[in-house]
């Protein structure tokens, strides 16, 4: 009897220590699920600052070497590096790693310098213009090979790899279209070649006409053909020019780290005040592009070195800003933006990015 009182007040001691246990558990969870509850949620990691992009200028690509097998195969002279180039600057803007110069600005700057198709590729001569145009580095390059893959046979053309003549067809023999491609990217600087790319597409369809295949391609007006139209794209020729500079715009894309941004520090002097209009005495050559800002700064005190003489630092209080809207080679016409009474020998100083 008294085991019996003993096992059953033992069981009643387990049952308890397992209750008190079991509460002080549940409670110590409920605090811990309040407290978290009740700290705040970690902020976010603070978005880091992101640059301008890195900004380029396409230039038309020599096609040379390969204007005999072009013209032949079109029947009339078309600028298939223009075709390249402008199908190249899709691809790079549908990308979004570089921001290109529109081809309209590109071609009034071209026409005012005077720039000639032999200078195409001429990293110097574009590195020049790629200043007056206010980008980071410039894209040249050459169409190398565009015709076929026929190395049999060579008739009638002036490229090694051409195997005959006549608008859309070069030979009795089927054949699959070849385009090669090669671009540099220049410093405009320097004229240094920051990076190389290349580009070879072949079509996958072999054909007696490279301009087949395409069954809604219809030709071309005015000596001009857009490559990328679908249309064309569907032609052999199309296909492998599509593939080349798929290729060719990849390899650019991948070396876009090699481009820096550049910073261009620009100082002139207010030339003239006409009209509320505010000229300074600083251009195109300068680095000067309509939309750029200055402040106008007027010297105050000039402080000399005692030793020398010479003009160690000028003092200068601001005067105003002003937004170039005309500019050309060696001045530029501004609106003031803020500020007043600007005149003739006030400094103006703008970093331009």
């Amino acid at each position: 009897m008294k085991t019996g009182l003993r096992a059953l007040a033992l069981l009643l001691v387990c049952l308890l220590i397992g209750f008190f246990s079991g509460t002080t558990q549940t409670k110590a969870q409920d605090a811990n699920a309040q407290g978290a509850a009740a700290a705040p949620a970690a902020a976010p990691a603070a978005a880091q600052p992101q640059g301008r992009k890195k900004r380029v200028a396409v230039f038309d690509f020599d096609y040379a070497t390969v204007q005999t097998n072009s013209s032949a195969l079109f029947g009339t002279n078309v600028d298939v590096g223009k075709g390249i180039s402008d199908l190249l600057v899709k691809y790079l803007v549908q990308d979004g790693t570089y921001s290109v110069i529109e081809r309209q600005q590109l071609d009034k700057i071209l026409a005012e310098q005077n720039f000639s198709n032999s200078d195409r590729a001429n990293p110097a001569s574009a590195a020049k213009l790629g200043k007056i145009l206010g980008v980071d580095a410039i894209i040249v390059g050459a169409v190398t090979q565009f015709g076929n893959d026929n190395k049999n046979q060579n008739i009638g053309g002036g490229g090694g790899n051409w195997g005959g003549f006549g608008v859309g067809g070069f030979s009795h023999k089927k054949s699959k279209a070849v385009v090669s491609l090669d671009a540099r990217i220049v410093n405009i600087d320097t004229a240094e070649i920051m990076g190389v790319a290349e580009g070879h597409g072949e079509s996958s369809r072999s054909s007696v006409g490279l301009l087949g295949g395409g069954g809604n391609w219809h030709g071309f007006g005015g000596g001009a053909v857009d490559f990328g139209s679908s249309d064309f794209q569907q032609t052999i020729i199309g296909e492998a020019v599509k593939s080349a500079t798929e290729q060719l715009s990849a390899g650019l894309i991948q070396d876009a780290t090699k481009v820096e941004v550049r910073t261009v520090v620009v100082e002139g002097l207010v030339a003239a005040v006409v009209s509320g209009q505010v000229v300074l005495n600083v251009g195109k050559k300068d680095g000067v592009k309509v939309g750029d800002q200055l402040s106008i700064e007027r010297v105050t005190m000039e402080i000399k070195d005692p030793d020398t003489g010479k003009v160690i630092r000028r003092m200068t209080t601001p005067v105003g800003v002003v937004r170039v809207t005309d500019v050309d080679d060696v001045s530029a016409v501004t609106s003031p933006v803020s500020g007043s009474d600007f005149k003739v020998g006030d400094e103006a100083k703008t970093v331009t990015q």
